[in-house]
């Protein structure tokens, strides 16, 4: 490992932080369900990137493991795809049930993983691969797939469909800016578990933090007042007044 990248998860962990402030700073505002679900998931990337820190600095115990694994590979990405839900869905039907569902698979995720039987000799690496540290217990590693993986797609889908809405709005450009950037941000993290399945800590570490940061980075965008329609120009068809 390179001197001193510890520090990339490290940095991780205080954007999420600092990302999952912002979001529960608003929902006390603005008591939207959506964000409470997003400051959630921003909580579990937060103490996923710190167990991730401890590991590699003081090598790792099966505790941290476990924290890394359920909350950064199993359960993160279900919860900014239900605060997706929250926000594009209109039927409350629908988000309830979907919210019902998320909060059984979420306990039974947990202890799932808690009596996961963790192999401790794979614990030796600066980032232990999953299918050795779970290898006398492969379900425990097929939960992120059950998991993460359709969520991801969710998440991607309604962060893409609700920047194509505004795309043509010169008054929204910040906010389809700063939706793109979180499906950009979203899709860096995603595509971090190729290194984590390989094992190479540099890389992974790397796009865990830069994916959070062009999350966050799209957040704020996004959060940005639009321009008013005076200086945004006319909308398409119809003349400017003199």
């Amino acid at each position: 490992m390179l001197p001193a990248m510890w520090a990339f998860p490290l940095a991780a962990a205080a954007l999420a932080l600092a990302f999952a402030s912002l979001l529960l700073r608003q929902l006390l505002a603005r008591r939207r369900s959506h964000q409470a679900f997003w400051a959630i998931a921003l909580l579990m990337y937060a103490a996923a990137s710190l167990a991730l820190f401890l590991g590699v600095v003081d090598g790792w115990t099966s505790a941290e493991y476990r924290v890394y694994w359920l909350f950064g590979a199993v359960l993160n990405v279900p919860f900014l795809a239900q605060g997706e839900i929250q926000l594009l869905v209109r039927s409350r039907a629908v988000t309830a049930v979907l919210g019902v569902l998320l909060v059984f698979g979420t306990a039974f995720a947990l202890a799932r993983v808690r009596t996961a039987q963790v192999d401790p000799a794979a614990l030796i690496r600066d980032l232990p691969l999953g299918r050795e540290v779970f290898r006398n217990d492969p379900f425990a590693l097929d939960l992120a797939r059950y998991f993460a993986f359709p969520a991801y797609f969710i998440l991607l889908a309604g962060t893409l469909w609700s920047a194509l809405r505004v795309r043509r709005a010169p008054e929204l450009r910040n906010r389809f800016l700063g939706t793109l950037g979180i499906a950009i941000g979203a899709t860096i993290v995603a595509a971090g578990s190729a290194f984590a399945a390989t094992g190479r800590f540099v890389g992974f570490s790397i796009t865990l933090t830069v994916g959070i940061g062009v999350m966050f980075w799209g957040f704020l965008r996004a959060s940005r007042p639009g321009l008013p329609h005076t200086q945004a120009g006319p909308p398409k068809g119809v003349a400017r007044s003199t």
